[in-house]
């Protein structure tokens, strides 16, 4: 599922596609800002959104295996809850099955 989706499938409860857009886009700007500033964005059943450091390390050049320095950075990072967890294990079950 990619933005667009996302929003028609909004759109498909709230009944106004503008609307549905400026709530994804608010959404996804409101949790933007917020991590980015150092804050942890927890939505209980979902899964919450923080900020995670990169060291400075080493690494190899995977053809010459010359050795590089990789530089200090910060990712974003997400961790699913319980629920999300248990929704999806039930869902890749159901998908094995049919396998």
């Amino acid at each position: 599922m990619n933005k667009r989706e996302l929003v028609d499938a909004i759109t498909d409860r709230v009944g106004d596609k503008k609307t549905a857009t400026e709530a994804v886009n608010a959404i996804i700007e409101a949790i933007q800002h917020a991590v980015s500033n150092g804050d942890k964005v927890s939505i209980t059943g979902f899964g919450a959104f923080e900020m995670a450091h990169k060291p400075a390390r080493q690494a190899r050049n995977p053809s010459t295996g010359a050795p590089i320095k990789v530089d200090e950075s910060w990712a974003p990072k997400f961790r699913p809850g319980a629920d999300f967890k248990d929704q999806v294990n039930a869902a890749g079950k159901k998908l094995a099955k049919k396998k």
